[in-house]
Parts: C-alpha cells; sequence; structure tokens
C-alpha cells in the first residue's frame, strides 16, 4: 500500500507531529486538504522514521475519512 508524506514548504523536510511524521493513504485527499503543500509517495523500505496517520492528528479528530468534499462546504 501507498503511502504520503507533506513536505514543508521552507525545509523540504516531512512535516511531522510529536516527532511522527503524518503519513497518509490518500494523495488526492491529502492535496485536497493542504492545497499549496507538496506530496509525496514514500515506501516503507526508505523511510526509517516514526509515523503518525493523518486521521489521527488531534487536529483532524472532527474530519471523517475517507474525505466527503460535501462535508466542507
Amino acid at each position: 500500500m501507498s503511502r504520503y508524506v507533506l513536505l514543508g514548504g521552507r525545509t523540504g523536510e516531512p512535516l511531522s507531529f510529536g516527532g511522527k511524521v503524518l503519513v497518509h493513504t490518500d494523495r488526492n485527499e491529502m492535496e485536497w486538504l493542504f492545497p499549496k503543500t507538496r506530496v509525496i509517495r514514500i515506501t516503507d523500505g526508505d523511510f526509517g522514521q516514526p509515523t503518525m496517520r493523518l486521521q489521527d492528528h488531534p487536529d483532524l479528530r472532527h474530519v471523517r475519512f475517507p474525505l466527503r468534499r460535501e462535508d466542507f462546504t
């Protein structure tokens, strides 16, 4: 299964919370939620950092996944 991360605009480093890199399995959802942020695909083999699923971030607990875009109108 593919996973994706957000890259910081200034640093180019994966964005994290609490020392864990934020990951998600749906690139389109990530790009829709964060439209001006670069999203890249990662694999387990080339990414040896602790991760947190995007939907587990405390500021996103009110968001239902998979996304329903009509929830944002």
